[in-house]
């Protein structure tokens, strides 16, 4: 079983849909799946389900969130299995919620009360491995996937030091560029970081901590033109800098070469814009390449309905060969 991590420090790059179709895809492809949602936001939640279950899950206040997972151990409490929310035979979802971020402060606090070897404060640290590492005991997945917000905060940094691999999704633009240098720097230090603590773990410890064995496993280029007939130089201005920003302050790496993005071995894929396909995918709840007639997939939009399959089944295979 391994943990991805789908993680930039900017926002609105197309990650929690990414996240979401490679999920379907996975699922088609007959690979036991677990979507996670560890966005406060809890967009991928509302990918996944529908409006009438959304006002059930949230409207009646059911413990089936990853909140409800968090907070009995929290609390001190046995801990209870996190609700697997059933999307198919292969894929399920552990939902998000908006609560999330009040448990930034506890883990900032655990983290910090670590290097005074607390057990409590190792088992908070610890907690997304606990979960996550029992609900894919229980459901047999072989892959999970994790959704996290657009920032540097406490959550993301206990769930990256239980991943096995992060992938960066980014776009072609000055704050992606910013974006991948920061969380370069501070994947770093946290790994350091834990490291440092990992060795102060009390002796009578009961629970599993991180190993901190996450690797970086690549990038995927979102809504990418450069095959368009007239590309956007501002496009591929930015664009032609990932390379060398992402093997220097992600891979730390020295690299004097000027390869473009097309030629790079850290790039995962190429991700065109879907423009017309989205909204069908956000109205009928599935995945754009699974768009049906029905879905106002009709005339051209079956061509690019076909395209988009081929597009994702190719970059999830990339996925799974960067992440062994």
């Amino acid at each position: 079983m391994r943990k991805i991590t789908f993680f930039n420090n900017k926002g609105g790059v197309g990650k929690t849909t990414t996240v979401y179709h490679v999920a379907w895809m996975l699922s088609e492809m007959g690979i036991r799946t677990i979507a996670v949602d560890l966005d406060p936001q809890s967009n991928l939640t509302s990918m996944f389900l529908s409006g009438e279950r959304l006002e059930d899950i949230y409207e009646n206040s059911l413990p089936v969130t990853i909140l409800d997972a968090i907070n009995p151990i929290v609390n001190g409490d046995p801990a209870v299995a996190v609700h697997l929310e059933e999307i198919n035979d292969y894929l399920r979802l552990i939902p998000g919620n908006l609560a999330l971020s009040t448990f930034e402060d506890g883990l900032s606090d655990a983290w910090l009360k670590c290097l005074n070897s607390e057990i409590y404060s190792f088992r908070i640290t610890s907690i997304f491995k606990t979960i996550l590492d029992e609900a894919a005991n229980r459901f047999g997945a072989e892959v999970i996937l994790i959704d996290v917000g657009p920032n540097l905060g406490a959550i993301n940094r206990a769930v990256t030091i239980s991943s096995d691999y992060i992938v960066m999704p980014v776009a072609s633009d000055l704050f992606s560029i910013q974006g991948i240098k920061n969380l370069g720097m501070t994947l770093n230090t946290w790994k350091r970081q834990w490291y440092q603590r990992k060795n102060l773990k009390p002796q009578n410890l009961t629970v599993a901590i991180p190993e901190n064995s996450t690797q970086p496993a690549g990038y995927i280029v979102m809504q990418y033109s450069a095959k368009e007939s007239k590309p956007v130089k501002s496009y591929l201005k930015w664009a032609n800098r990932i390379p060398k920003v992402y093997s220097e302050f992600v891979m730390n790496k020295n690299s004097n070469d000027n390869i473009n993005i097309e030629e790079d071995s850290n790039c995962i894929g190429l991700l065109k814009h879907f423009r017309s396909l989205a909204p069908m995918s956000m109205e009928a709840h599935k995945p754009i390449f699974l768009l049906k007639p029905a879905d106002g997939a009709i005339g051209a939009h079956v061509y690019a309905v076909q395209q988009s399959y081929s597009e994702f089944q190719s970059l999830t295979n990339n996925i799974l060969s960067k992440c062994p």
